[in-house]
């Protein structure tokens, strides 16, 4: 085993790197030994044979030797005549400095490397590299392609080269078994050493295509102990979780108060609702703290699953804790569990920035002092100040917006609370496995029965008058409009402003309707004051900036438009058509664009067309953008894969599950040597 892993040791010692060259590595995101073995070519020359000159061909590059036969300074050019027996080819300098055009020497045998191409002078290599052959040795030509690195200005190619051939030298050790290269499904065939030796020098009979797309067994090998060693530790994570001892939640002291809850709320759950609920509720029994998420699509019924779950801890003594991404959230849930839980004898509090001082004070002093309570809030419920009696259960919505460092935070106000984490934004499942593989998952795939599809129509700017008739027509039945101005800049005064000109436009072409604009920069109140208005149907179109991704539910509103949709990803798409659709009336979706579209933006409308579930958009989603934008790297926490690429390696997925399995069986002292060498230090998150 090794036990000086390389990701500890500093590139400055490594042969060769000064402090001067170190700065010149840490421009290129390289600190240590193993960042240089993980920064690999992106492309690859081929040096390995020596090419007589009459068999040049123009754009070939190429490495030919020969004798210097002439000479030919003019002010800055330099024109060295070459001859090899079987043709001339000039190499042409320009600006070499006085030493360096005294070394050329008539005579003097020169071996060199460069694109072939035209000149007055006949066959010219610009610039080549080149080497002095001494005429009484053979100098052997090199036997592996030679590497091109992503560099920085002073980093020279050949400095790259002395660095990468160094630090393979200090790989000596692998960890994998043998018989782990091997698994038929795979046959990689290739050990740690071999892979990276592969990558930074190939031979000419390696496929370089593969490699230079990143597709080589040797990168395939390397990402499957990646990804198994990010596997392995959630898997660690998840076995230091069940070392803790979770509040223990008896089902049988709630069972009365969540028959009238669900009584109350005047419909039944749907099975994938039960069937979620049972799964939670199982788990509440274990004696280690629960880690779920639940996933589903916007109005599937996540918000009652986990008012359910306060109910279960309220009967049990402990508090609860909500926590939601923004304020407009946060009073969406203040609203519902007030009016669901209020009824049963359950106190809600929300922790926010409305609050006056004096109302705050008082606030954490109920937090600090009384039991059972439900305390909603945003970050705000990660402050120093904020101290909990007995928090027994922590719910996190959009847990995807939420950092490591914040739900680390959070935990730590209370001992081991269960966790409840909840999405709107379903995970492929690739993604599942790979960064969520701590977690337990639970999915709600049905939507409840009262339910209409939404259809969805993609429509040119140009045929905005189409729509006005639209929305007239849609008046005559009584249903209610949502008007999106998507984001035009990364300015909040000119969305506003773009909505404003939406909103003279509407009240021009529909001067009999009520219309509303809603937009960011109001304030809390205003902004509730709006969306109850519409939601008591007093406003026909609520013009809206993505403000409205969330809110109240309006199940008379049943058209939304959406402007300019080409400049929205397809989350955010989703989550906004959800909106409508929240009742029995038929809805709409339309998506006005501008043309011209780029692929992107054209794949994402067609995407929105043609597909109604939420999984299969998310899949859509991670294929187009990758799974760093997908889920936002610096919110998550989200593992940093030096090799592994998620959507290319998604048939290896089941075989890194099938390794981790039998490592742990048969090889547990690998298990910490891999996780050093991929993942580095995670003692710190073990726990959240």
């Amino acid at each position: 085993m090794q036990k000086n892993y390389l990701n500890k040791i500093s590139a400055q010692f490594i042969k060769g790197v000064g402090p001067e060259v170190k700065k010149l590595l840490e421009k290129c995101r390289i600190e240590t030994v193993q960042d240089v073995l993980f920064h690999f070519p992106f492309r690859y020359q081929d040096r390995t044979k020596l090419t007589p000159v009459k068999q040049v061909r123009q754009g070939e590059w190429v490495v030919v030797e020969g004798e210097i036969i002439q000479i030919e300074a003019k002010n800055r050019r330099t024109a060295v005549e070459l001859y090899d027996g079987t043709g001339v080819i000039f190499l042409l300098f320009f600006q070499l400095g006085f030493n360096q055009k005294l070394a050329f020497k008539e005579g003097l045998r020169l071996r060199c490397f460069g694109e072939v191409k035209f000149s007055s002078h006949g066959k010219t290599l610009f610039h080549p590299e080149y080497q002095r052959i001494d005429s009484r040795t053979i100098a052997p030509i090199e036997n592996t392609l030679t590497p091109i690195y992503p560099s920085t200005e002073g980093l020279t190619q050949t400095r790259w080269r002395k660095i990468s051939e160094q630090a393979l030298s200090m790989l000596n050790e692998d960890n994998l078994p043998d018989y782990l290269y091997k698994f038929e499904e795979y046959n990689f065939g290739l050990t740690l050493q071999q892979a990276l030796k592969l990558i930074h020098r190939p031979t000419p009979g390696d496929n370089v295509e593969l490699l230079v797309n990143k597709k080589h067994p040797a990168q395939l090998r390397l990402a499957f102990e990646e990804l198994l060693s990010h596997h392995l530790s959630l898997k660690m994570k998840r076995e230091t979780l069940k070392k803790l001892k979770a509040p223990l939640f008896d089902i049988s002291n709630s069972t009365t108060s969540i028959n009238q809850f669900i009584t109350n709320l005047g419909f039944q759950l749907t099975a994938a609702q039960k069937r979620v609920m049972e799964e939670i509720l199982g788990e509440f029994q274990h004696p280690h703290p629960m880690l779920r998420l639940v996933q589903g699509d916007v109005g599937c019924g996540k918000t009652v699953i986990a008012a359910i779950c306060t109910i279960v801890a309220h009967c049990n003594h402990y508090q609860t804790a909500v926590m939601a991404p923004t304020e407009i959230l946060t009073e969406q849930h203040l609203q519902n569990f007030k009016k669901w839980l209020e009824p049963l004898g359950i106190d809600v509090y929300c922790l926010n920035q409305k609050l006056k001082l004096s109302e705050k004070k008082t606030l954490l002093e109920i937090i600090k002092s009384q039991n059972n309570v439900v305390i909603i809030g945003t970050h705000a419920l990660f402050q120093e100040n904020v101290e909990f009696k007995n928090l027994g259960l922590v719910i996190i919505d959009e847990q995807h917006r939420f950092g490591v460092e914040q739900r680390f935070a959070l935990k730590q106000k209370g001992l081991s609370p269960h966790q409840l984490m909840m999405t709107a934004t379903p995970i492929p499942r690739t993604l599942a496995m790979t960064c969520y593989a701590d977690l337990n998952h639970s999915i709600i795939d049905e939507l409840p029965p009262n339910r209409t599809p939404i259809k969805t129509v993609v429509v040119s700017q140009q045929r905005r008058e189409e729509i006005i008739q639209r929305i007239r027509h849609a008046n005559t039945q009584k249903r209610q409009i949502y008007w999106v101005c998507t984001l035009i800049e990364e300015s909040e005064l000119l969305q506003c402003q773009a909505a404003e000109k939406s909103v003279e436009f509407l009240k021009q072409s529909l001067p009999d309707l009520t219309i509303q604009l809603i937009h960011g920069k109001l304030k809390p109140q205003e902004k509730d004051r709006i969306m109850m208005r519409f939601k008591d149907n007093q406003i026909d179109i609520l013009v809206a900036t993505t403000v409205i991704e969330v809110g109240v539910d309006v199940p008379n509103a049943s058209v939304m438009i959406i402007e300019n949709a080409e400049r929205l990803g397809l989350s955010q798409l989703h989550q906004l058509r959800g909106r409508v659709g929240r009742g029995s009336l038929e809805s709409y979706c339309i998506l006005l664009y501008q043309l011209p579209l780029s692929f992107h933006a054209e794949e994402r409308l067609r995407v929105m067309k043609e597909f109604q579930d939420g999984f299969k958009i998310a899949e859509k989603d991670l294929s187009l953008r990758g799974p760093g934008e997908f889920l936002g790297t610096r919110q998550t926490g989200m593992l940093n894969l030096r090799v592994a690429d998620l959507v290319r390696d998604q048939p290896l997925f089941d075989g890194v599950q099938k390794t981790a399995e039998l490592i742990e069986i048969q090889h547990p002292d690998i298990i910490q040597p891999i996780i050093h060498r991929w993942v580095g230090d995670i003692q710190k998150f073990q726990e959240v």
